[in-house]
């Protein structure tokens, strides 16, 4: 994948270690909001990501392609494909215990993923400088080391949580995120 240099890191822009508190190797990892679209379990027609973490540090996680996420017949959406490519991203970021959102993301489509699917995905972080967080995901058809179908390159921008308390539900992100604090 060619990525701008707007999603590669700049020089002397550390990649991360697992941080103190991070899950153990293998841990699953929770859903960080109940009706997520990405790992939501309350969400109806979402992804429902099931994600673990191998080393702390990265994330893997899968989804089967449903008959809600097709775009053609019988294949999956591209911007489904974007969403879950966002999603775990996401995901292996906010291992580090920190607060980020989607500044960039750059797909690539390889193969079409038909519906039925077990999408294999994997995010790891390539560097953060200040605020900005550098991250790259893959997503494999039907196993961990199958054929590659998309790849995106990200740039994550942290934020406070007063900037989701400004901007979406206060009361929602109180009642799933007590060990935050929200006062806006």
């Amino acid at each position: 994948m060619t990525r701008s240099s707007l999603t590669t890191p700049p020089p002397g822009a550390a990649a991360p270690a697992a941080p103190p508190g991070a899950p153990r190797p293998g841990a699953v990892l929770g859903s960080h909001y109940g009706r997520c679209f990405g790992c939501g379990t309350e969400h109806p027609t979402g992804l429902h990501l099931k994600a673990r973490t191998p080393d702390g540090a990265t994330v893997e996680a899968e989804f089967t392609v449903g008959e809600a996420h097709q775009g053609a017949p019988g294949l999956a959406h591209g911007g489904v494909l974007a969403a879950a490519m966002d999603e775990v991203i996401g995901m292996s970021v906010y291992l580090f215990h920190k607060p980020y959102v989607t500044g960039r993301l750059e797909t690539d489509y390889l193969q079409p993923v038909p519906v039925g699917t077990t999408l294999h995905l994997r995010a790891w972080c390539n560097g953060i400088a200040g605020r900005k967080a550098y991250l790259e995901a893959e997503g494999r058809i039907g196993a961990p080391d199958g054929p590659v179908a998309v790849r995106a390159a990200a740039l994550f921008i942290e934020v406070s949580m007063e900037h989701f308390a400004e901007h979406g539900d206060l009361a929602a992100i109180a009642a799933e995120h007590q060990d935050f604090e929200v006062n806006p």
